[in-house]
């Protein structure tokens, strides 16, 4: 049964992942067909965050209620149906509708599967968020390389999201049946709720939660921003040439991935602060000074550096607040992803707007500005104990 657990949230992690970075390829695409300004993409990628922030407070409710497990079907099925609507539109507005019923279904999705992943940690009593994130990021090179395969041989966004939503859809009607019943959770929850403090209630926990959520919002901002503008980026630097446009984004979710499915050991013999304060360090390096060359192929490795910088960041922060107690079921996770998936979707049309007054690659330079501000973060904020996996409830 652990063993089945642990692959419906792997397969959960993934398919997400896949689905998602296969649009990566497209933007270049879209933008043109469409006739956007970088600044009108940002602002049309815009309608995803919000989309993402009034889903999660609907699903924030939900999960007290119904338990991960009860939502991930559903979730998926309207994360899938959104993604295929995206390549059928043909103006702003109806672009702006589609992004914005994938970033409901997708931020859903995303609390409802990382409550879920917190809930087998817990069952199991083992460190197993960086395993499902680096899922998450194999999942991602997966669908950048086969967004790339597809954009190379002039398949559109429609048919390849249409390939690759069935497969998806029918693994997670069939794998989902083995994940955790965490809607038993609840009456512990609520109880630990009613016995804490009013002052801990008020002050402590929602500002740990919040500072959580912060050093969230800061990573999935740098990975908004390399999904959305990686391809857009090396295009222009390669003259309009499209056989490496994808290369950024495949190389940031590949080390990445790389980071992530090694998290567990390493995190295990380097207190949690330390590496991620080494790798964010490293992350700002490599990009300032592939921004500042300006050649594609430093891009590219620059990417690669920040994928590896920020990769264990999101399933520490994940872990952190899902051992944090005397919340309603879920409503750590909920708050700290909600503020993610803000940055996650919000850094994009910040870019575009920064880039037409200025330059894209001026816009960029915001990448290694947050990833300082993440190395300060994780020194300050993050503890041993909080970095642990959490203990059976």
């Amino acid at each position: 049964m652990k063993h089945r657990q642990r692959a419906a949230v792997l397969a959960t992690f993934f398919s997400q992942g896949a689905m998602f970075a296969s649009w990566a390829a497209h933007v270049p695409e879209v933008k043109a067909r469409i006739g956007l300004s970088d600044g009108l993409l940002g602002l049309v990628l815009l309608a995803t965050p919000v989309g993402a922030a009034v889903a999660m407070l609907i699903t924030g409710r939900l999960l007290s209620r119904l338990g991960s497990r009860r939502l991930i079907r559903p979730c998926m099925l309207g994360y899938c149906l959104a993604a295929v609507s995206v390549g059928q539109t043909r103006a702003p507005w109806t672009l702006a509708l589609a992004l914005l019923a994938w970033g409901a279904f997708g931020g859903s999705l995303d609390v409802s599967v990382n409550t879920q992943a917190v809930a087998v940690e817990r069952a199991q009593q083992r460190r197993l968020m960086p395993l499902f994130h680096g899922a998450w990021s194999i999942g991602a090179l997966t669908g950048a390389g086969i967004g790339t395969a597809a954009v190379a041989l002039h398949i559109s966004l429609t048919p390849q999201m249409l390939a690759m939503a069935i497969p998806v859809l029918v693994a997670n009607q069939v794998l989902s049946r083995a994940m955790v019943d965490n809607q038993t959770e609840r009456a512990g929850t609520d109880e630990g709720t009613q016995t804490a403090s009013p002052r801990r209630r008020r002050l402590q926990l929602p500002r740990a939660v919040l500072f959580l959520g912060l050093i969230a919002l800061a990573t999935m901002l740098c990975e908004g921003a390399v999904l959305d503008w990686s391809a857009v980026y090396i295009r222009g630097l390669q003259h309009g040439a499209v056989g490496v446009s994808g290369l950024g984004y495949a190389a940031f979710a590949a080390t990445m991935a790389t980071v992530r499915l090694s998290g567990s050991r390493l995190l295990d013999r380097i207190p949690a602060r330390r590496c991620l304060t080494s790798l964010a360090a490293l992350a700002t390096v490599a990009m300032a000074l592939a921004l500042a060359s300006g050649h594609a192929w430093a891009a590219i490795l620059g990417f690669g550096c920040l994928g590896a910088g920020t990769g264990l960041v999101i399933p520490t922060v994940f872990t952190a607040a899902g051992r944090i107690t005397g919340l309603p079921h879920g409503a750590a996770i909920t708050t700290v992803s909600a503020l993610g998936w803000i940055g996650y979707m919000g850094g994009p049309p910040l870019i575009g707007q920064l880039a037409q007054l200025s330059s894209l690659r001026a816009a960029l330079v915001i990448i290694p500005a947050f990833t300082v501000l993440i190395a300060l973060g994780a020194a300050r904020l993050l503890t041993p104990a909080s970095a642990a996996p959490a203990a059976p409830a």
